[in-house]
């Protein structure tokens, strides 16, 4: 069952509060459950670890997910999320500051649905908050239930 909640993967403290606050300056009023790195991110969508017994058919919206993570990279948490059937067909978002093509090739390689580097502008990046915002909790249309 598909939830309202964005899921932010991201371990800079500067930018999960820089994310969130455009988001809210955007009036995206979404549950935003934020973990720190991508073992935590795998922990919460499967139920395991510190998220064990969390009622794991409750699925986010959308992920935005940082590339440059902590114990497991978000290039890692993709091929994992892909991998199996409960989450394979999740909306995820690669939000980074990397401009690298060979970040870009290889998110969609292994099933990114989109590729946004962070704007260094807090106006830039407040407005593309609003467009993934409208984009993804709006307008997009997911199947309605997993494969």
């Amino acid at each position: 069952m598909k939830s309202n909640k964005i899921m932010l993967v991201e371990d800079n403290p500067d930018d999960e509060a820089l994310t969130v606050r455009a988001l809210r300056k955007n009036k995206i009023v979404n549950e935003v459950v934020v973990v720190h790195d991508g073992v935590e991110a795998l922990d919460y969508l499967f139920g395991e670890g510190l998220h064990a017994g969390r009622n794991v058919s409750e699925v986010p919206q959308v992920i935005l997910l940082d590339l440059k993570l902590p114990k497991l990279d978000g290039l890692g948490v993709l091929r994992r999320l892909r991998a199996d059937d409960r989450t394979k067909l999740l909306p995820v978002v690669i939000l980074t500051s990397s401009d690298e093509e060979q970040d870009r090739i290889a998110s969609y390689k292994l099933g990114a649905n989109s590729y946004v580097r962070k704007p260094v502008d807090f106006g830039q990046f407040v407005e593309a908050a609003k467009q993934l915002g409208l984009y993804w909790l709006v307008l997009n249309e997911p199947p309605l239930r997993s494969l």
